[in-house]
């Protein structure tokens, strides 16, 4: 199965961090460093999330949850 048909999505993507020439110097709001901070720590929360969706797909099946009764 391809990553990007599993139930849970496809990976989540990291952003691109600003180029060494994108930064103007002069103090800009928000400045292109700030963005991608911000782009960062939603792709962290993002993949923190996604891999517990996985962690939580992979998990076996829990005994007492036999629907045949036999534990």
């Amino acid at each position: 199965m391809a990553e990007t048909d599993m139930p849970d999505g496809p990976r989540p993507v990291p952003p691109e961090p600003p180029g060494p020439n994108e930064c103007c110097e002069s103090g800009c709001d928000p400045c292109v460093h700030d963005l991608y901070a911000d782009a960062l720590r939603e792709y962290r929360a993002a993949l923190s999330a996604w891999e517990k969706r996985r962690a939580g797909a992979a998990a076996p099946p829990r005994r007492d949850a036999d629907p045949t009764g036999k534990t």
